[in-house]
């Protein structure tokens, strides 16, 4: 099955888990706390609303500095577009974009992507073609659609699964964006 299809047949609190995480391991590109999403990982668990901690999440980055490059205005839209209220009608459209951002974001500090359009490669890569994708965009692939089977596969006992997912992706994002930042001129 394609990540596609997974999302369109993922239940509300799966959709909310594979959004989430896509923004979690974004949040390096932000300068967020690691912490910062922890309250709505929460409520993913106990079934709460998400709201206040939504919007104490989007205080918690600095909306004054604005976003310097095209990775960190797709994270900045990420969190910007969560729904407050988290039915899968509202959340589906989130999550799919989230997804495509995050891969978006990794495509764009992947040091071994090509000139190759980057919609046409994340596109197929998202149906399922992920033969000529660049490693750091397949690997985040491969991280959305673990997210996705663990929420599928073990429901609200998957989330911890999810969290650790996101938690080794946002180290990666962290060690890609610290080596590009050594090596600017």
């Amino acid at each position: 099955m394609s990540l596609v299809e997974q999302i369109a047949q993922a239940d509300e609190r799966g959709l909310a888990a594979s959004g989430l995480a896509c923004l979690d391991r974004c949040l390096p590109l932000l300068g967020a706390d690691d912490e910062l999403l922890r309250p709505l990982w929460a409520s993913l668990a106990d079934g709460s609303d998400w709201a206040a901690s939504l919007e104490r999440a989007r205080h918690g980055v600095d909306a004054a500095e604005p976003a310097g490059n095209e990775a960190e205005r797709l994270a900045r839209r990420m969190l910007e577009g969560a729904p407050a209220v988290r039915t899968a009608a509202a959340v589906r459209p989130w999550a799919d974009a989230c997804s495509v951002a995050s891969l978006r974001i990794h495509r764009l500090l992947d040091p071994a992507a090509d000139d190759t359009p980057a919609a046409q490669g994340l596109d197929s890569g998202r149906a399922g073609d992920t033969e000529d994708l660049p490693p750091l965009v397949a690997a985040e692939l491969r991280r959305q659609r673990a997210v996705l089977d663990l929420l599928a596969e073990h429901g609200t006992h998957g989330l911890r699964g999810a969290l650790d997912v996101s938690v080794e992706g946002r180290r990666v994002l962290r060690a890609v964006v610290s080596r590009r930042a050594r090596s600017a001129p």
